[in-house]
């Protein structure tokens, strides 16, 4: 529930930025706004009824894919049906518990509260937007009263409270009609959470309690309490110690963490697993020992490279220098050699790029290591 009220607010905070538009600007005085394409060079008039179709479309895509991925996370499709007589009860329960308006008066306990303090804090009055428009720093700002605050802002905006007006006046309308559309399917749905947590009886009494004066008292108060101002700040206090508790854990946290088995990685398989994930996956196991092999391959070398350093003279260390100097030359020649890749695969030739790229990476390692127990 309260995300869903989060979002309206934040939609609604959105659609109020436009609004904000200076009233004194003529609609003919606005340019027509155009974006360039970024792959040719048409232009697209974005007041076009073309381009606000366009962009429509767009948005109902991605709400779709949203619910679609919420109804994946609360995936219902394997609950039992529910009993018609008990689904009957419960709605008669829901709808006392969300009368017509009762949404709305939960938010009206934030609205008149957060809205008017959001107006305030961006409405032309506040120390920060009092600082960019002058350039004087917010703590000079702070310490003027509020009526001289008032009295410098109208000098920038003298019709900001009217404005401010017409800005709620449009907004909270258009938040009553959006929330008196959410109540029938919010019903909806909790009348069949109730019939499938509750049984007939207990659904008899609860319909009962609200069918008394005190019973329907609460159920017109139950959803704006709980955005009642002593409750919004009791969480807002509760939330300092929850975050000191993280940051005070942290360190055992982390141990935990650590001693947890570490990930295993493709150049961990051995053959008969990697057979188990070719046919878990449906590929060719091949394709997926190739895969392996690649990454396998060029740490050992290096790591082969790196011991026989370890164990040599300094003759010995001079010649392994030069060994991997010449090994990575010869590595880049045959890298830069004139092969016709015009008829590769996408998938071959990035692997062959892949691997040529490790390889260098190792022989120059390798020649690092080996010129560092160099004597001075």
């Amino acid at each position: 529930m309260m995300p869903s009220f989060n979002a309206i607010l934040l939609a609604g905070a959105a659609a109020m930025l436009p609004l904000g538009a200076p009233a004194h600007a003529a609609p003919e005085e606005a340019p027509t706004a155009e974006i360039v394409h970024p792959h040719d060079d048409s232009v697209i008039d974005v007041d076009s009824e073309a381009y606000a179709e366009e962009q429509k479309a767009k948005m109902q895509r991605e709400m779709d894919e949203a619910i679609a991925l919420i109804e994946k996370m609360f995936d219902t499709s394997d609950l039992p049906p529910i009993d018609p007589a008990r689904l009957t009860l419960a709605e008669r329960t829901t709808a006392a518990l969300i009368p017509n308006g009762s949404i709305e008066k939960m938010v009206d306990n934030l609205y008149g509260k957060m809205f008017k303090t959001f107006m305030g804090e961006f409405g032309g009055q506040s120390d920060l937007l009092l600082s960019i428009k002058t350039g004087v720093e917010t703590e000079q700002i702070a310490a003027l009263d509020e009526a001289t605050k008032g009295q410098i802002a109208d000098m920038f905006d003298p019709h900001r409270k009217e404005r401010e007006e017409q800005i709620t006046k449009v907004i909270k309308p258009l938040i009553s009609e959006a929330l008196a559309d959410m109540e029938p399917p919010m019903r909806d749905g909790l009348a069949k959470a109730y019939a499938r947590k509750f049984t007939g009886a207990q659904l008899t009494d609860l319909n009962s309690f609200l069918a008394t004066p005190t019973g329907k008292l609460y159920a017109g108060e139950w959803m704006a309490l709980q955005a009642d101002p002593e409750v919004m700040v009791a969480v807002i206090k509760a939330v300092p110690p929850l975050v000191t508790k993280f940051i005070e854990r942290a360190p055992a946290i982390e141990k935990d963490l650590k001693e947890l088995p570490k990930e295993k990685q493709l150049s961990d398989f051995d053959d008969k697993q990697l057979g188990k994930l070719a046919k878990l996956m449906k590929v060719e196991v091949s394709v997926l020992k190739e895969q392996r092999d690649m990454w396998n391959s060029p740490v050992e070398d290096t790591a082969e490279a790196t011991e026989a350093v370890d164990v040599a003279d300094v003759a010995t260390a001079e010649a392994a220098a030069d060994a991997a100097e010449a090994a990575a030359d010869s590595a880049v020649a045959v890298a830069a050699t004139d092969y016709d890749r015009g008829n590769w695969s996408e998938a071959d030739r990035q692997r062959v790029e892949q691997l040529e790229a490790a390889y260098l990476e190792a022989e120059a390692e390798a020649v690092a290591n080996a010129r560092a127990r160099l004597p001075d």
